[in-house]
């Protein structure tokens, strides 16, 4: 009798975008949670950067870092509220070819824990662009521990069942392929 073989460990390459008009990269906290546990995890931290809140400054880097087969996940803190200057989801929306509604619910379920009824106040969310999955969290290191603890690090752990974002990535980019196949058949 043989048993299947246990999951092992697949690092998994992360970007950080901080979007603030009011910090630098040097006093990000919440970038600097993610950055922590992000790497504490065993994943790679592949890039990190701070953009203001500009939707063409925030589509920009997410264009490029979604392009590059050397990052796998983007995860953005900052610019989910309700104030004006908050622009991260009208930057982030356009981009996504995928979205990925039940983040939002379980984000709130584990915020609300935390913060109670003042999670209504956030906009989480996440989806996928390209081959790559995107995370937009808000922009306080508790919000970012509670979204890493709760929901990112188990789902990014190849051993955590029944089923986890690292076994579906060689998957993402299906429907680009069944989109250029289409175009070829018609």
């Amino acid at each position: 009798m043989t048993s299947a073989a246990e999951p092992h460990f697949v690092p998994v390459r992360f970007a950080v975008l901080a979007v603030s008009d009011t910090r630098t990269l040097a006093e990000d906290t919440s970038g600097e949670t993610l950055c922590d546990r992000i790497e504490k995890a065993g994943h790679t931290l592949a890039a990190r950067d701070l953009v203001t809140d500009d939707v063409a400054a925030i589509q920009a880097t997410l264009r490029q870092w979604t392009a590059d087969d050397h990052i796998d996940a983007v995860i953005t803190t900052g610019g989910t509220g309700l104030t004006g200057r908050d622009v991260t989801i009208e930057a982030v929306g356009p981009l996504f070819d995928k979205h990925m509604d039940g983040f939002a619910t379980v984000f709130h379920i584990i915020s609300y824990g935390t913060i109670g009824t003042s999670t209504i106040q956030s906009r989480a969310t996440a989806g996928v662009a390209g081959e790559t999955f995107v995370f937009c969290l808000p922009g306080s290191p508790g919000a970012c521990r509670d979204a890493w603890d709760g929901i990112l690090a188990p789902q990014f752990d190849h051993r955590h069942g029944p089923c986890n974002f690292v076994e579906i990535m060689p998957r993402l980019d299906e429907h680009l392929k069944r989109g250029k196949l289409r175009q070829v058949d018609v």
